[in-house]
């Protein structure tokens, strides 16, 4: 069982279904794009008083394992 599993969740009844931190409306691709924007663990742990550095981690986790579960597809 990955890490992730417990702390991140997909329900077609929050935000369209995208992965979101279990219990916040918090997504996986808000996390995401704030870290690359250059925000800190530190900057998103203040901006979202519920979130945890165990769920940033979590996060990218899910986001590592989705990109390498891909599939590629052949450009011609």
């Amino acid at each position: 069982m990955k890490a992730y599993n417990t702390l991140i969740e997909r329900n077609p009844q929050i935000m369209l279904g995208k992965p979101v931190i279990t219990g916040t409306r918090i997504t996986v691709e808000l996390i995401i794009r704030k870290l690359a924007a250059g925000y800190t663990f530190e900057q998103l742990l203040v901006a979202y008083p519920k979130l945890t550095s165990t769920q940033i981690n979590a996060a990218l986790e899910y986001a590592a394992d989705v990109i390498a579960n891909e599939e590629l597809k052949e450009v011609a």
